[in-house]
């Protein structure tokens, strides 16, 4: 990764609402087990209070301070913004850990990192001894791993009482995580101590709409550009929900932008979400040219994650992108739905950070009223397997009787098991097989974990070629990773696809793609040409590069050359089938939808191959897939290759029952 300049990030520390209470804080972590930190974005508790703790010496004989973060993004920018701070180099004194990239090294103190990687930490260091203090931060989002972290964390507490642990928060019931950590005890009112930082915020004009919009995107972007042409001096930010909504809004501003005469102020679009690159995601942060306004659109990413400066007016559409996963259909939807109120408030005070400022919110007032307080907790509204399988490898075999902000429902717990023990995951009693265990070490999701493991056997012996394909699925399921792309229409699109398609479908189809990425030595130009994405083909060999690593470090494989494949066509659809098996449908040949095998309510849904597979619009019997996802009033099953029926009732024997005569 390249190294860049952030210090024009760098506001002075001690202009930050929490520079004053340094010295209270300090005291709150070392006395305190627990210290709860309630305070706005943009206040300063993510980058400052770290820097508080370093110099309050917990760093000292060895020890590192750890700052967990929802996104990578957020993990990646911070990181960049307190190495500015400390004037010292990204990597060095402080560093961050994401999934498949680390930028740490032995003088590492100050380490930003996702939840998701702290759990994965945990595996090799159940007590995670090398942190004197975890800083849990941005815990109001509830996301999945924080909860996750949150109740380990708990635990790990009783056997380390050494350990000081900050759960840091815009919007948190602080109350409610104190309960937590107390246990429900309220004779030891010394475990938690709730600090509450006064932001040094600035009044914000709230403006709704007389009647709901029908078109938000087209509202959103006649209101930017209303306010470019009105309104004093001051930065915008956009809320949007997706990608999709972002590359519309920048179409229309761009062209607006381009037709301002020089003599009038300029404007600057940008995009921020979380598939873009890191030399990507940096540009709305630097300050605009002279003359010149940026407007911003994003996800709810700038909503709490990362602080924007210059922000004046906020353009709030109101709603965002949730996955909700049924266990009973085995479909994850990814819906618009309307924002929580904590949500639409928080977007809303991004533009009282340096002035007084106005949110012009594109939905009537009496819509806000009936909003939900906060947004569910994705523990209570996600696919439940690998996390099942991730507390099973840290020792948490209990799973009902274990702690956690918000239980997770009984029907996602079932599912989960029912998936890990079809993997051979669990065992009858439930309990973690070596299987399993090695599974839980790759951090890959349960099934494609599976399928690798598979292909170091000698029934398959298809290693190199499984990594390839665990790498590019992986950077495919990534919003903005798309393989292919055309800007020169939908012919030249698919004449690109074909050059790399293979009739058996999408799995030996990115095969294909990366051996010729990796043979023409990651030429950009060669990339350009061929209509393919260099940047979902370069963050593939890193993957690769990493699953490799892991494979390595697990003892059942050396070096893999990936310039050598030896294994057949058939081989390598058999081992991903090893992992996807559940994961299976039949084509209906009149009108090319598919129907799920399973005999459940699943079975009567209607599935269609998404556009972007080479499955679409072509024939198959039976087929395996990666992912079934709602949009719209669609399901969609993406990367699909074609399999044998023989091989779904041989790999998933415990999966599948054959009907006589079937």
């Amino acid at each position: 990764m390249a190294d860049f300049d952030l210090s024009f990030l760098a506001k002075p520390p001690v202009l930050l609402p929490i520079a004053r209470h340094k010295r209270s804080l300090q005291y709150a972590v070392e006395k305190y087990p627990v210290v709860i930190v309630v305070g706005h974005t943009g206040s300063g508790k993510t980058t400052q209070l770290p820097q508080y703790l370093h110099e309050a010496g917990w760093c000292a004989e060895g020890k590192m301070i750890a700052v967990t973060q929802p996104r990578r993004v957020a993990a990646t920018t911070i990181a960049g913004r307190v190495a500015a701070e400390m004037r010292c180099q990204l990597g060095q004194e402080v560093g961050y850990s994401i999934r498949f990239e680390d930028m740490t090294s032995d003088k590492t103190k100050i380490k930003f990192l996702t939840d998701g990687m702290l759990l994965k930490e945990a595996l090799s260091d159940p007590l995670l001894s090398k942190y004197s203090v975890i800083m849990v931060d941005e815990a109001h989002e509830r996301a999945l791993n924080s909860d996750l972290l949150l109740a380990l964390l708990r635990k790990i507490q009783k056997k380390r009482l050494d350990l000081k642990m900050i759960v840091s928060s815009a919007t948190i019931e602080a109350q409610a995580i104190a309960n937590f950590f107390q246990g429900g005890q309220d004779d030891q009112p010394s475990q938690c101590k709730i600090v509450v930082l006064d932001g040094r915020s600035y009044p914000v004009d709230i403006q709704y709409l007389d009647q709901p919009a029908e078109d938000y995107v087209a509202i959103a972007v006649e209101t930017a550009i209303k306010i470019h042409k009105d309104e004093g001096s001051g930065d915008i930010l956009v809320f949007f929900t997706g990608r999709d909504e972002i590359q519309r809004g920048l179409e229309v501003l761009t062209d607006y932008a381009q037709k301002i005469l020089p003599s009038d102020q300029a404007l600057q679009p940008l995009p921020l979400y979380a598939g873009l690159s890191q030399a990507e995601q940096m540009y709305v942060f630097s300050p605009a040219a002279e003359h010149t306004r940026k407007v911003i659109l994003s996800t709810n990413l700038a909503e709490a994650s990362v602080t924007i400066d210059g922000i004046v007016y906020v353009i709030d559409s109101g709603y965002v992108k949730l996955r909700t996963y049924d266990p009973t259909t085995n479909i994850e939807t990814l819906r618009r739905t309307p924002v929580s109120k904590a949500s639409a408030v928080q977007r809303a005070g991004r533009a009282g950070r340096t002035r007084a400022g106005k949110c012009y919110r594109l939905y009537p007032e009496a819509a806000y009223q009936d909003l939900l307080m906060t947004t569910p907790p994705e523990i209570c509204r996600t696919n439940l397997a690998p996390t099942i399988l991730q507390l099973k490898a840290l020792g948490i075999d209990n799973l009902a009787s274990t702690q956690y902000l918000t239980p997770p429902p009984a029907k996602l717990l079932a599912r989960g098991l029912e998936v890990l023990y079809s993997l051979d995951a669990l065992d009858d009693y439930a309990k973690l097989t070596t299987l399993g265990s090695r599974m839980a070490e790759l951090a890959l999701p349960p099934m494609l974990g599976r399928a690798l493991l598979a292909s170091v056997t000698d029934d398959f012996n298809c290693l190199p070629e499984m990594l390839t394909v665990c790498a590019m699925t992986s950077q495919q399921s990534q919003e903005g990773n798309n393989l292919f792309f055309s800007h020169e229409g939908e012919r030249a699109w698919e004449a690109s696809r074909r050059k790399f398609a293979t009739e058996e479908g999408d799995h030996l189809t990115y095969l294909n793609a990366y051996n010729a990425f990796v043979k023409e030595n990651q030429s950009q130009r060669w990339c350009q040409s061929n209509h393919l994405s260099f940047k979902a083909l370069s963050r593939a060999v890193s993957i690769r590069a990493q699953l490799e690593r892991n494979v390595q470090r697990l003892g059942i494989a050396t070096r893999v050359d990936p310039r050598t494949p030896n294994a057949t066509t058939d081989r390598i659809l058999r081992c991903i089938t090893t992992g996807y098996f559940a994961n299976a449908a039949r084509m209906n040949p009149v009108d090319g939808t598919f129907r799920s095998l399973i005999s459940s309510q699943r079975s009567t849904v209607t599935m269609h191959a998404h556009p972007s597979s080479l499955m679409f619009n072509r024939k198959a019997d039976y087929v395996i897939f990666s992912e079934l996802l709602e949009s719209g009033n669609k399901i969609y099953i993406k990367d699909i290759s074609k399999v044998e029926k023989s091989w779904l009732t041989q790999y998933g024997s415990k999966y599948y029952q054959v009907k006589e005569g079937k």
